[in-house]
Parts: C-alpha cells; sequence; structure tokens
C-alpha cells in the first residue's frame, strides 16, 4: 500500500495545481464580463455612448477625448509623460487621487495598463478621460494606499503637459 502512495499523492498535487490555474483564468474571465457589463452599463445610463469610444476592438478600456490637444508626438514604452490627474472609481464623485498643481512625469511602461493604452490617445496639452475596467487597472489587488477594493473600476481625467521620447 505503501508503494502506492507517493505516486497517489504527487498526481494529486499535479492535479490541484492544474486547477487552480484554471480557476485563477476562470475568475479572471468572470470579472472582465462584470467590469464590462458595468462599464457599458455606465455610458449607456449617463449618455456617453456618442464620444466613448473603445481604445481597441479586443480591450475594454474606453475613452473619451475631452481636448485633443497639439502636435504628433510618437509614444513608445520608453515615452515620459508629465501629467496632472484625477481619479476615482467608476460612479463616485469624490476623487481617491488628485494631482492638483503638482505634475508628475510617469515612464509609460510604469503605469498601469489602462494608461498605457488610453493616453496615447491624446497629444500633448490634451485632456481626456479613461474609463479602465479592473484588469487594466489594479486588477484583484486592493490598494491600501488609495482605499481601493480588489476589481476596481477606475475613471481618470488625464491632461498630457508635457511628452520626451
Amino acid at each position: 500500500m505503501s508503494k502506492w502512495l507517493l505516486p497517489i499523492i504527487c498526481i494529486c498535487c499535479v492535479v490541484a495545481g492544474c486547477s487552480k490555474e484554471v480557476t485563477g483564468l476562470a475568475q479572471y474571465k468572470k470579472q472582465a464580463a462584470i467590469d464590462d457589463k458595468i462599464v457599458s452599463a455606465y455610458i449607456a445610463a449617463n449618455g456617453l455612448s456618442e464620444v466613448a469610444k473603445k481604445v481597441s476592438d479586443t480591450c475594454g478600456v474606453y475613452y473619451i477625448l475631452l481636448e485633443p490637444g497639439q502636435g504628433n508626438d510618437l509614444y513608445t514604452s520608453s515615452t515620459y509623460v508629465t501629467v496632472g490627474d484625477t481619479a476615482r472609481v467608476l460612479g463616485q464623485t469624490t476623487p481617491f487621487y488628485e494631482t492638483d498643481n503638482f505634475h508628475p512625469s510617469y515612464q509609460l511602461s510604469q503605469v498601469i495598463l489602462g494608461w498605457q493604452l488610453g493616453i496615447p490617445k491624446v497629444h500633448r496639452g490634451g485632456l481626456i478621460r479613461l474609463l479602465v475596467p479592473s484588469r487594466y487597472a489594479y486588477g484583484p489587488y486592493p490598494q491600501s494606499d488609495y482605499k481601493l477594493s480588489a476589481n476596481a473600476i477606475l475613471d481618470f481625467n488625464i491632461r498630457v503637459y508635457n511628452i520626451t521620447n
């Protein structure tokens, strides 16, 4: 009996490891569907259907170009952007983060994926609003510094002050 115990334990560990990965992917897809419904409902309920555009056909990030800005700057992953932004949880009026008069610079590859996809839609001096599903923000990880819960859907207003390559 003991000669079968080790192979059975090994098989159970392999099967358990595989099922966790499938469960993680299934949970990701389930949350993506939830987020997409919430964002779509928000857009419809707030009369944004005509102005809110998806960043791409395969992406759940929406943008609203409030002011296009000037120029034809090229964005790459190493581009630095100097921005002013206000961040809210979708549907809430109180910001959880605001730059006010401070305009930080970020390397585009170092910010959340929603910003990486959305900011290149606006030029220097422009203002863009990004509606970012949780999978393009912080996902299932709460952000205690900002008092954000897991799977928070975010709403940003971002003014691009400078673009440096």
